[in-house]
């Protein structure tokens, strides 16, 4: 089902599948901000990842020594959430473990996606919490795709309101397992500007780590920000498809990244892990401003 919160300025709709955000519209002229989930270049608009970012080296966790089979960005973006509370401009939905879930991994949680309109804004928020019996080990990230043109928009990285001279990404693996190489890239920068092209792209995903931006935003020809993407998370993902010149970005601020190449530790070991003891909560919030 497909909910839908508007204000005076912005119209949202949200399907409970995943808790996936479906489309951003401006109101006075009904402008859509959101990638629409054309297959042919991606089929999806802003899948929510959990209980896991990115790809498990073999695409297996373990715990306590036995191995969890789990395809990239988890199970819950493929879910069906139940409706917690909807308001005109607020709604929540939440998701619980089940035994389909307990396949793919081995801890009971329950998360919470809320999504609540200021102005302008979107606040996109998460709670996930502890529902088991012992220590449980997660991550959670984003993955909204916002309609641009690679061609003549570029992107503007900041922190803390300054713009960056440079940037250092790590880098995709080109072995087909989805995870990451030790290899990085610097990009140096002026005035936070990092231009977009299909070579930008061409090794998959940038990821950067350490917290070295907070803002990204989508500047058109004109010089106009047109997407602002907020957050504090430790690393954040930008990706375009590999190859296919395709007329959106990804924004993705991450808790917890895919496993390095060659990756055999446990589930406790990862890098960028998030960890909860029982009953305890762990609360983020990310936002989508568009102009």
């Amino acid at each position: 089902m497909i909910y839908e919160l508007k204000n005076e300025e912005i119209t949202v709709k949200i399907s409970d599948h995943g808790a996936e955000l479906k489309s951003i519209t401006r109101n006075y002229d009904g402008r859509e901000y959101l990638w629409q989930a054309d297959p042919a270049y991606w089929g999806r608009t802003s899948p929510v990842l959990f209980p896991v970012v990115g790809c498990y080296y073999g695409k297996e966790s373990r715990y306590k020594g036995k191995t969890y089979s789990m395809g990239q960005h988890g199970f819950a973006r493929d879910m069906d959430f139940e409706l917690v509370e909807e308001t005109s401009d607020s709604i929540e939905f939440k998701l619980v473990d089940a035994p389909e879930t307990h396949e793919k991994y081995p801890f009971a949680f329950e998360l919470r996606c809320g999504y609540k309109l200021t102005g302008k804004e979107i606040q996109v928020i998460w709670k996930v919490t502890n529902t088991d019996s012992e220590t449980s080990f997660f991550s959670i990230g984003a993955h909204p795709a916002f309609l641009c043109d690679m061609d003549n928009d570029v992107l503007k990285l900041e922190k803390e309101g300054e713009a960056p001279s440079a940037i250092r990404t790590n880098v995709v693996a080109q072995d087909g397992s989805g995870c990451l190489s030790d290899r990085t890239k610097e990009f140096s920068l002026i005035g936070g500007i990092l231009g977009m092209s299909d070579e930008l792209f061409a090794e998959d995903a940038l990821v950067i780590e350490h917290k070295q931006i907070d803002t990204i935003s989508i500047v058109d020809g004109r010089g106009n920000a047109f997407v602002k993407v907020s957050f504090d998370t430790p690393l954040v993902g930008v990706w375009s498809p590999v190859g296919k010149h395709a007329p959106f970005v990804c924004i993705e601020p991450w808790y917890g990244r895919c496993d390095r190449v060659g990756f055999s530790g446990d589930i406790s070991e990862r890098e960028y892990g998030n960890k909860l003891d029982p009953g305890e909560e762990f609360k983020a919030s990310y936002y989508i401003e568009i102009k």
